[in-house]
């Protein structure tokens, strides 16, 4: 039996996604800058997917970016907001937190570190939570930007964005959220919600890989990180992959069609995972992490202690079984996981992540059979390690 339990890292492509990208790598091959039959057939297609996505997101089409991939898009929030801010004379200052992902967290530590722009990272509860209050509380007058993560990649956990959201306008800066993970987690409703800029990608949901999906907010400025063409109106220069954006499109109007059905589904196969494996481990072995309730809907997520994530999915791939330690992006990495250090775990735990992240292809069999093996798989672990 081969189970896959990875779709936080990526999912499998939806065939009627596939159908929808064929006649553009076909038919629709032009370059969407040129300007004769080719080229405009590809700019059609270009703009009809930009108009599927920010009516899906009410949004206008004037206000989506294509992208490479959902961390160029995050990179361009900040720096593109940072540099706008600096040139403009609004404010040097960002705040993000600890649990960020390293999209977020390492250009941020680049533009402090390189560049000199003053950065204040917050921490967060026990559960991964970050207090409105602590953002509240870091607020200057020079602040520029906020970035906060919808949901977190690693232990699940959903912030309470809005509440940020509302704070950081009022004080005036502009307010970015990382949701690549968390399209399932609120109602979009871009217009109407206190975000400035706002990052998904398709692969998450059943689109393709490399393309991702900006939002900024009209009338927001964004120093571009790319120099070149006019592309995407100068604001991400480069030929846009039109294919992955009729990709993109079509994901997404397929994701929010099946919203209800998607979250009924996961979170019926979660919530038997996450009770069949903290039933069936002894709590000196294994703890839940991220929010108890306030958490995906597809996202399962522990903590080992004594162990490393990279040895578990060892012996998981053995079974049959595709998982992660916490994020795609650090696999093989020995490093203790900052997610976990920033929940307040001891050392003994943090390199014992593992996230189990359900799909719609998922049954109630593969998650009884993660159960009924996941335990013996960690006991030769413990015994190898000679630890209990």
């Amino acid at each position: 039996m081969s189970i896959y339990l990875d779709h936080s890292a990526t999912t499998p492509t939806d065939p009627q996604v596939i159908e929808a990208m064929l006649p553009y790598w076909t038919q629709g091959y032009g370059n969407p800058s040129s300007s004769h039959f080719h080229g405009r057939e590809a700019k059609k297609g270009l703009e009809i997917a930009r108009r599927k996505i920010a009516e899906l997101l009410n949004a206008k089409p004037s206000e989506i970016i294509f992208t490479g991939c959902g961390s160029e898009a995050d990179n361009l929030a900040l720096r593109g907001a940072m540099w706008s801010a600096r040139q403009s004379g609004h404010g040097n200052h960002l705040i993000t937190s600890t649990i960020e992902h390293e999209a977020v967290l390492k250009t941020a530590e680049q533009l402090r570190d390189s560049f000199d722009f003053e950065v204040t990272i917050v921490g967060v509860d026990q559960h991964g939570r970050v207090d409105p209050a602590d953002i509240q509380a870091a607020l200057r007058p020079d602040t520029a930007l906020v970035s906060i993560m919808a949901a977190n990649n690693a232990i699940g956990t959903i912030q309470p964005i809005l509440e940020i959201g509302e704070l950081v306008q009022a004080h005036g800066a502009l307010f970015h959220s990382d949701a690549i993970q968390a399209l399932h987690a609120f109602d979009w409703d871009l217009a109407n919600m206190p975000l400035d800029l706002f990052c998904l990608a398709p692969h998450k949901f059943y689109g393709p890989k490399g393309v991702g999906i900006f939002y900024v907010r009209q009338g927001i400025n964004i120093f571009p990180n790319l120099t070149g063409g006019g592309q995407e109106d100068g604001r991400r220069p480069g030929t846009v992959n039109v294919p992955f954006a009729v990709g993109a499109a079509k994901a997404l109007e397929l994701a929010l069609a099946e919203h209800d059905t998607y979250i009924t589904h996961n979170q019926t196969l979660r919530d038997r995972l996450i009770d069949g494996l903290l039933g069936a481990l002894p709590a000196e072995q294994i703890q839940l992490t991220g929010h108890p309730t306030e958490r995906l809907a597809h996202h399962a997520s522990f903590a080992l202690r004594h162990l490393t994530g990279n040895d578990m999915l060892i012996n998981l791939d053995l079974l049959g079984i595709s998982a992660s330690s916490g994020s795609a992006c650090a696999t093989g990495n020995p490093e203790p996981s900052h997610t976990l250090q920033a929940i307040g775990l001891s050392d003994e735990w943090t390199r014992g992540g593992l996230r189990l992240t359900v799909g719609k292809q998922n049954t109630a069999e593969h998650i009884d059979h993660v159960i009924n093996n996941l335990p013996s798989a960690i006991e030769k672990l413990y015994r190898f390690n000679a630890v209990y």
